[in-house]
C-alpha cells in the first residue's frame, strides 16, 4: 500500500466560510417551511417496487412462460436495466440510511443490493465513506483509481496503451458490474480489512466472510443453479443472457458515474505534503462534482436523481426524491458566496465531456493546472 493511501487527508476551512452553514440552514428549513420528512415518501416507495419489478418479474416470467430463447435473452436485458435502477434508485439511499429515518427500515431496503450480488459493508466503505469524503482525491476515492490500463485521474499512473482507452473504455464499463457480482466483494474484503478500513475482531471477521460467501452463494443458485436443474436451459444459454444483464447493468452504472465526477469541469485535487487539502469540504464537493439533464423527468427517475449529484454529496442522507427541489437553493447559494456549481444541461454535453476527458487522460496532456483553469 502507497504512502498516499496511509496518508490521513484533513480539509482545512482556510477563508473560515459560510457557505455549507448558511446552505444547510436553508435546506432545513425548506423541510420545516413545506412540513415534509427529508426521507422518501409515497413516490419513493412506487419507484421501489417499479426498480425492483423491473429485476425480479422478468425473472419470474422466465420460470411461468414458455419463451423461445430470444425471449429469454430480452428477460434478461429488462432485468439489467433493473438491476441498475436497483442500484440508483433503491438500495443506494438505504445504505445512505436516507430512505427512512428507521434504521431497520434502511436496513431491510440494502438487502436489495445483497439479493442482486452485491455486499453493503463493502459498498458502505467505499462510496459512503472514501468516495462522498475524499471525492476525486487520488488513491484516497477508489472510483477514480487506475482499473488495469484505465485511467481515470490526471494523478494516476500514465501507460502508452491509454492513448485509445477513449476506444476501449466501454468494455471496462461493461464489466464492471459482473466484476463486482463475481470478485470485487473478495478483492475489497482483503483489501478493507489490511488497511484498516474494517475495524472487526477476528470473529467478525470470520462471520463476515461467511456471510458474504453465502449470500454469493444464494445469488448464483437462482441464477444458474435452479434454471439449471428445473427449466431445462443449458449453462451456455444461462452464461450469455447473465453476461447481457450485467453488461446493461455495468455500462449505465459507470456512465452515469463518470458524468458526474470525470468530466472536463471537475477538479482531481492534491493534498499537500502534510495531508491536507486546503479547502472547506463542502466547497470541495462543489469542485468534483457535476449535475446534469436536470430538466428530464425521465432521466431524474431512472437514475434516482443522481443526475442531481452536487445535492446528493452535499446531503447524502436526504432522499434523492427531494433534490429536484433543494437544488435551486443550493445554485443560489454557491452564487452568493461565489462558489462553482457545475451542471451540463443535457445529457449529451455531459457524456461530451467525460469523452473529452478521458481522451486527453489518455493522451496525458491533462494536468491539475489544466483542470483548475477549465474552472474559469
Amino acid at each position: 500500500m502507497s504512502q498516499a493511501v496511509k496518508q490521513k487527508i484533513k480539509f482545512i476551512n482556510k477563508d473560515k466560510t459560510q457557505f455549507y452553514s448558511t446552505l444547510k440552514t436553508r435546506v432545513d428549513q425548506y423541510f420545516i417551511d413545506n412540513n415534509i420528512s427529508q426521507h422518501a415518501n409515497a413516490n419513493m416507495v412506487f419507484k421501489s417496487v417499479v426498480m425492483l419489478s423491473l429485476y425480479f418479474v422478468p425473472y419470474a416470467l422466465m420460470w411461468t412462460q414458455d419463451f423461445s430463447y430470444w425471449g429469454v435473452l430480452l428477460c434478461y436485458c429488462v432485468m439489467g436495466l433493473g438491476l441498475a435502477g436497483i442500484g440508483m434508485s433503491v438500495m443506494h439511499d438505504a445504505n445512505h440510511d436516507a430512505y427512512s429515518a428507521n434504521p431497520f427500515i434502511n436496513k431491510m431496503m440494502a438487502q436489495a443490493l445483497t439479493i442482486v450480488g452485491g455486499d453493503n459493508k463493502n459498498w458502505r466503505t467505499q462510496h459512503n465513506v472514501l468516495h462522498h469524503t475524499y471525492t476525486n482525491i487520488h488513491e484516497h476515492d477508489r472510483d477514480i483509481d487506475n482499473k488495469v490500463i484505465m485511467r481515470f485521474s490526471p494523478a494516476g499512473e500514465y501507460k502508452k496503451i491509454q492513448r485509445v482507452q477513449v476506444v476501449y473504455v466501454f468494455v471496462f464499463y461493461a464489466i464492471m458490474s459482473l466484476y463486482w457480482t463475481t470478485a470485487k466483494d473478495f478483492v475489497q474484503y482483503i483489501q478493507f480489512n489490511k488497511e484498516g478500513q474494517h475495524r472487526d475482531s477476528g470473529s467478525q471477521k470470520v462471520f463476515i466472510l461467511l456471510r458474504l460467501i453465502f449470500w454469493k452463494a444464494v445469488y448464483f443458485t437462482y441464477m444458474f443453479v435452479l434454471p439449471m436443474m428445473f427449466l431445462n436451459m443449458s449453462f451456455l444459454h444461462l452464461f450469455v443472457g447473465f453476461l447481457i444483464m450485467h453488461a446493461i447493468a455495468g455500462l449505465i452504472l459507470s456512465i452515469v458515474f463518470q458524468l458526474a465526477h470525470v468530466v472536463e469541469e471537475a477538479k482531481f485535487p492534491e493534498p499537500d505534503e502534510k495531508g491536507n487539502i486546503q479547502n472547506e469540504w463542502a466547497i470541495h464537493q462543489m469542485e468534483t462534482t457535476a449535475d446534469f439533464s436536470r430538466g428530464s423527468w425521465l432521466i431524474t427517475y431512472y437514475v434516482g436523481g443522481l443526475n442531481y449529484q452536487t445535492e446528493h454529496h452535499l446531503f447524502p442522507r436526504i432522499c434523492h426524491v427531494h433534490y429536484p427541489k433543494i437544488a435551486s437553493i443550493v445554485e443560489a447559494t454557491a452564487k452568493e458566496f461565489d462558489v462553482p456549481y457545475i451542471y451540463n444541461d443535457t445529457i449529451g454535453k455531459a457524456f461530451k465531456s467525460h469523452m473529452s476527458i478521458i481522451s486527453k487522460l489518455g493522451k496525458n496532456d491533462v494536468t491539475f493546472s489544466a483542470i483548475a483553469n477549465s474552472m474559469g
